[in-house]
């Protein structure tokens, strides 16, 4: 079935990731509103799936090991532009309210912390690639269009993988603003 091409968009996705942001109801959701895009999200699986090899690494399990998913689907107006999968240890989120279906309230963030982790630092590597047919038939990528993959590892004060974020981007409607940390202007 020939795939229909959704009309142009462009959002921002800021890296790295604003705080006031981060700890928003919607990290994509805050974005979209402070650029006037009307923003919308549909959960598409919850439940537990093997660990990928970048996911395996972040959050500190051996490759194929069985770990939380919680992926959604981000749409700016009716067009879609991210998939967003939240990844969690089973051994440390299993059995708690982020494995409930459905959005976690008020937050995803606040969720993590009511179950006593708090953060530490994280780390976002960002990656241009072809996308999987999934990928490409979920955002209605026309053939040859590319994703960026965002990947942003959270760690609690003590270390302990919180919370691993893998964004697909459908490349032509993103635009990646990159800022320096205050203060630290050396290169």
């Amino acid at each position: 079935m020939e795939r229909s091409t959704p009309p142009p968009v462009v959002v921002r996705r800021n890296l790295p990731t604003e705080p006031a942001v981060r700890g928003s109801a919607s990290l994509f959701v805050a974005e979209a509103e402070r650029q006037g895009i009307r923003a919308g999200r549909r959960m598409l699986h919850v439940g537990p799936e093997p660990a990928g090899e970048h996911v395996a690494a972040a959050l500190r399990v051996e490759p194929g090991a069985d770990v939380l998913a919680r992926r959604k689907l981000l749409l700016a107006g009716d067009v879609p532009v991210r998939i967003a999968t939240s990844y969690f240890r089973l051994d440390v989120f299993g059995g708690t309210p982020i494995c409930d279906p459905g959005f976690v309230r008020p937050s995803l963030q606040a969720g993590i912390e009511a179950l006593g982790h708090r953060f530490g630092h994280a780390e976002e590597r960002l990656l241009a690639r072809e996308p999987t047919a999934f990928e490409a038939e979920t955002l209605l990528l026309a053939p040859g269009e590319w994703i960026v993959e965002i990947v942003r590892a959270a760690y609690a004060t003590d270390g302990t993988p919180i919370h691993t974020l893998e964004t697909i981007c459908a490349a032509s409607r993103h635009v990646f603003p990159i800022s320096q940390v205050t203060g630290a202007d050396e290169f």
